[in-house]
């Protein structure tokens, strides 16, 4: 009888794929907030006068709570212990409080014309608590993404998981290719806090939408219970303990490093994007997050192509190594500066797209091959974390290097002081963490060989 009805769930496609949407869509909101101020980087210096230091510590403050508080480990800790559905509305919760703080903020004529004190240096007053909301959002869009994992690991695992991890980040950067698309059109015509705005009834959504999802996960939970196996012993439940057997594992080591390194090369790229499209390609303002926009768009395809792939014929590692050469020569061909036509723009973010595919549709469904599932929200917890401390001191550090050795020199448009970059040192940086994340894939590939993780064969079991 239990046999009957968990094949009438777990093993049912309408039901699996449901939940994915379900759960994906949730990841679509969270991402479109991520990346909604990263293409009006212009309007945010002109009509508030920020700086591209101040736009850098904004982004800064993306691990100010995920990574020096350690809360994402801690929610890591949380997901294994009380399961995702918990998790998931808590994170959920989070990304709303963020989302409408940073709105606050942005909308503030006091905080607009303020300046504090905080700690050891002077700060503009929105900068701070914009980036304070952003890095509430930020906590909670990462704990939901480690959660939406382990939900498809739970749904997935000896079926279509690569596939399945794939088509959840592909949807997932659609939102990212919305906010760098389409926000800066909005932005223009209904001011540089319309996008901010939608992306709180978006993430209200989103919340809602998860809700939705526990009434499925209970339900699955529910069919798959077996009396015999909850009188077992405790050797299958997750222990603090487990953690310490994690960190002491090679291959996660060399995931998370490759993963930290990669990442750290798109992401943050994608935050100066739309900028680097109207300094050194002359990209009207307007339009500058059209091209950016290819990249998230075309994972869309690409990456369930690559995980479906994976899937069947394996190649994880070797996938792996392709897509961070990808990431080196496009970043390299970004850094010369007499390459300054438009079209080369869009031919090196459709070729980035290709890289930004081919590694995390491998490398997402590789870690549960590597870690118990029983330790996989911890392990996706601490992944993500070193993850975040790229993600927040790479932006920093462009930022920075920017306002020393990038400006070019400035101009009065409509009024305004336009501040004008060169980017070539921000791509070199760029082009040096694909070399490392290289280094770290053919590292992670000889230790497969080694200890047989099984990242070269297919996931879907015969």
């Amino acid at each position: 009888m239990t046999e009957k009805i968990i094949t009438s769930l777990r093993e049912s496609k309408k039901a699996r794929w449901t939940a994915l949407a379900v759960v994906a869509f949730t990841m679509f909101c969270g991402y479109f907030i991520q990346d909604v101020l990263s293409p009006i980087k212009r309007m945010l210096e002109t009509d508030l006068n920020w700086t591209s230091t101040d736009f850098a510590i904004f982004r800064f403050s993306y691990g100010w709570l995920t990574v020096f508080a350690f809360m994402l480990i801690i929610g890591g800790i949380i997901l294994d212990k009380l399961g995702v559905r918990i998790t998931g509305i808590l994170a959920t919760l989070i990304m709303v409080l963020g989302t409408g703080i940073m709105y606050f903020a942005l909308i503030s004529q006091t905080l607009a014309t303020e300046n504090w004190h905080i700690l050891f240096w002077d700060m503009k007053a929105q900068v701070f608590i914009v980036s304070i909301g952003f890095s509430i959002f930020c906590l909670g869009v990462e704990i939901a993404g480690i959660t939406v994992s382990k939900v498809i690991v739970k749904w997935f695992k000896g079926k279509e998981l690569a596939l399945a991890m794939g088509l959840e980040m592909a949807t997932a950067r659609m939102g990212t290719g919305l906010a760098l698309g389409v926000m800066p059109f909005v932005a223009v015509s209904f001011g540089f806090s319309a996008p901010m705005f939608l992306g709180l009834i978006l993430i209200t959504i989103g919340f809602l939408a998860f809700v939705l999802y526990t009434f499925m996960d209970k339900k699955l939970d529910a069919s798959e219970f077996n009396p015999v196996a909850e009188v077992t012993s405790d050797e299958d439940k997750f222990k603090l303990s487990d953690i310490k057997y994690i960190l002491k594992n090679k291959g996660f080591w060399l995931i998370a490093l490759l993963c930290v390194l990669f990442y750290s090369a798109v992401f943050p790229f994608l935050n100066y994007a739309a900028d680097l499209m109207i300094n050194k390609f002359g990209v009207n303002e307007k339009f500058a997050g059209l091209i950016p926009m290819l990249l998230p768009f075309g994972t869309i395809i690409l990456t369930p192509f690559f995980g479906n792939l994976y899937d069947k014929k394996g190649k994880g590692a070797t996938i792996m190594i392709i897509g961070s050469l990808l990431l080196i020569f496009v970043h390299t061909i970004f850094s010369i500066p007499f390459l300054n036509q438009p079209i080369i723009a869009i031919i090196l973010v459709v070729i980035l797209g290709i890289g930004f595919s081919l590694v995390p549709s491998a490398m997402w469904p590789s870690v549960p091959k590597i870690i118990p599932e029983k330790q996989l929200g911890s392990a996706y917890a601490l992944i993500f974390w070193i993850q975040n401390i790229g993600l927040m001191f790479i932006p920093l550090i462009i930022g920075l290097v920017l306002d020393k050795y990038g400006i070019i020199g400035k101009t009065i448009e409509n009024g305004k002081t336009v501040t004008h970059y060169n980017y070539t040192i921000p791509m070199l940086i760029f082009t040096c963490l694909g070399l490392l994340a290289l280094i770290f894939a053919f590292m992670l590939k000889a230790e497969d060989k080694k200890k047989g993780y099984g990242l070269e064969q297919p996931n879907i079991k015969k």
